[in-house]
């Protein structure tokens, strides 16, 4: 599993606007349970110099995700990045274009509230009610400044808190933006989780030159700001009927394990140096678990590689010579691998290795620590030969054990089975019924949702954090889903894409599957 979302926790729509009349500011609306949130700056409407405004307020469970990375379902601090995840509603009033929104984080806690009025701003909070409105962050309890207190600081890692921007071209963008160091500061304790402030830039926000304040206090002083509106710009919130639409904190990483040891390769002048590393794992279950083996812990432990024995049944004769590499072999007889640990249980080993004139068809690699074996494993080898022809290579793919349906609360894995298309295998004496699984080294996985083809997870090939790659070992490629992501009610069906060839190709097979709330 990597990729995680959590939803929004509160969110609210405050304004200065004026009302129906034209001429008293909606100050003290509230429009925290209404369905949609809203940004915008009117310029001019109600006089020549007048600006009315509109922010958002959204706060996401940073508890949670502290707890999760507690527990370790999402990776610790560097390993992850967190994006903001804010979904354009359609409506059909004026839509800005070229412009930029700034995410701030908010400074003081705030409430929600009940409103829902998003056109006449009936729903007030009077001082009385709970609700965050543009004058107040609580009930009765105000901002210290009108439209909302915010970190702006210049970010100093550590001690200040970052200010975002995302401009939008066209204006109906949805928002994706990488906020990783905001969230990392709230998790670390910096400042308190209050959320974000999401609203017009200064540049954007209308004209208003008012360093004294207006009588009422509500409007911003902002002479940097234009003498044109930018109305309006409108996001789904976290009440929501589309499940796929509501805001969230996405995490999202890189949580491949690339096992060569069933897709190991001699080193090749063929190929460069990076390709003729092999690494290979060691999975530590005890009783069904995995567990740091006693004694190594989180530290480093070894591996000598061997020979076979006549039947090539066990290791056998001295430890091989590596190819030194400076990293994982460094010492002068080349004999041994320096792994390491990767996560509860799981140690990992890297290596080259160059064939003889007559290559073993069988390796054997021994993992220890000081006088004691943990582990025997085997390998075997292949030697890498360069064809004689473009190659254009096609697949035939299953999910061996895919099914009909799924809980929402369930992590399930699938484990993806690839064969070449034309694939035909020399048959001598034996035959086996064991159909040889080619490993793709770089497969990354989609979700869509069957009724309307809708793409819930997008694959990850364009991006650094390649959180829906395919991770593989001896039995082939797999990955893990977290259900909960999914609505349930609905079908959903995967779509793989292979990179060969130097370019992704999307495969033909859709394998489907029903999510239950049950």
């Amino acid at each position: 599993m990597a990729i995680k979302k959590y939803t929004a926790t509160k969110d609210n729509t405050i304004t200065n606007a004026h009302g129906v009349d034209i001429s008293t500011r909606a100050t003290g609306s509230n429009m925290g349970a209404s369905d949609i949130l809203e940004t915008f700056s009117i310029y001019g409407l109600q006089a020549t110099s007048s600006a009315e405004l509109s922010r958002i307020l959204i706060q996401f469970p940073v508890d949670t995700i502290s707890a999760d990375r507690t527990a370790a379902t999402i990776p610790a601090s560097g390993s992850v990045n967190f994006y903001l995840r804010m979904f354009n509603a359609r409506h059909s009033e004026q839509l800005p274009r070229d412009y930029t929104l700034t995410i701030q984080a908010v400074s003081q806690s705030w409430q929600e509230g009940y409103g829902l009025d998003m056109e006449t701003y009936a729903d007030k909070t009077k001082d009385s009610i709970d609700g965050s409105s543009w004058i107040n962050r609580l009930k009765a309890t105000r901002w210290n400044k009108v439209g909302g207190d915010y970190h702006t600081a210049s970010y100093v890692g550590g001690s200040t808190m970052p200010t975002y921007a995302y401009s939008f071209s066209e204006g109906d963008e949805d928002i994706l933006l990488d906020v990783t160091s905001a969230v990392e500061e709230w998790i670390a304790g910096t400042h308190t989780n209050n959320g974000f402030g999401v609203f017009l830039s200064a540049s954007y926000e209308g004209y208003v030159s008012n360093s004294s304040g207006l009588a009422d206090g509500s409007v911003l002083h902002n002479t940097a700001g234009p003498t044109t509106s930018y109305y309006t710009k409108r996001f789904f919130a976290r009440s929501s009927e589309f499940f796929f639409k509501r805001p969230s904190i996405e995490a999202r990483w890189d949580s491949r394990v690339r096992d060569d040891r069933g897709n190991f390769y001699y080193s090749s002048s063929l190929a460069p140096a990076s390709d003729n590393l092999n690494t290979i794992y060691l999975y530590n279950y005890v009783r069904g678990q995995l567990r740091n083996i006693p004694g190594v812990d989180t530290g480093l432990i070894f591996v000598n590689v061997h020979s076979g024995s006549s039947d090539n049944t066990v290791p056998a004769g001295s430890a091989l010579q590596l190819v030194k590499d400076g990293t994982y072999v460094t010492d002068s007889g080349k004999l041994v691998v320096s792994g390491g640990y990767v996560s509860t249980g799981i140690y990992s080993a890297s290596f080259a290795i160059t064939a003889s004139s007559s290559p073993l068809t069988k390796l054997f690699d021994v993992w220890y620590s000081g006088s004691v074996q943990y582990f025997t494993g085997s390998i075997t080898p292949t030697s890498l030969n360069s064809p004689g022809w473009n190659q254009y290579p096609q697949y035939t793919t299953k999910i061996t054990n895919l099914k009909p349906s799924y809980n929402r609360h369930e992590q399930a894995r699938f484990r993806v089975f690839v064969r070449p298309r034309d694939f035909s295998p020399t048959i001598y004496n034996i035959a086996t019924s064991e159909i040889e699984n080619t490993i793709i080294p770089s497969a990354s996985y989609e979700i869509i949702r069957m009724a309307d083809e809708y793409t819930v997870i997008n694959n990850s090939t364009g991006s650094a954090t390649k959180h829906t790659y395919l991770s593989y070992d001896v039995s082939g490629s797999y990955f893990d889903l977290d259900m909960s992501t999914l609505q349930p009610g609905y079908m959903y069906g995967i779509r793989l894409a292979y990179h060969a060839s130097n370019n992704w190709r999307e495969q033909e097979e859709v394998f489907k599957f029903r999510v239950e709330d049950n």
